[in-house]
């Protein structure tokens, strides 16, 4: 159990090494200086998504946009979307973990056993 613990204490950073692999943060100082460039950069690689995908919506609206502009586009999409993807899960590994009583829960503590979510039993 600690083990577990452990892995998801460390913080997914918003960058890969040279090989491609993903970069962790031990955690320690909250304010320190990578801990604040990866904010930094987390804030930046969103905004930038928010910006592509203005312009995507511009250039998919158009009928007439060419089709490398639309096969551009869609790339610069993808890369935005797998930062957006990255900041979530780091963001999510830091969560706290929260237990939720069955009684607490949404459903009121129902089972979905025994078949498909939404389905009578």
């Amino acid at each position: 159990m600690t083990n577990r613990k452990q892995l998801t204490a460390l913080r997914l950073l918003p960058w890969s090494s040279p090989d491609g692999n993903p970069c962790f943060l031990a955690p320690g100082d909250v304010g320190g200086v990578v801990s604040r460039f990866a904010d930094e950069t987390e804030a930046r690689q969103l905004a930038e998504g928010l910006d592509v995908c203005r312009s995507a919506r511009r250039v998919l609206d158009d009928l007439m946009t060419p089709h490398a502009e639309v096969r551009y586009t869609a790339i610069r999409l993808a890369e935005c979307l797998a930062d957006a993807l990255r900041v979530a899960e780091s963001r999510g590994r830091r969560l706290p973990a929260v237990s939720v009583a069955a009684d607490d829960s949404p459903d009121g503590g129902a089972s979905h056993e025994g078949g498909t979510p939404g389905s009578r039993s």
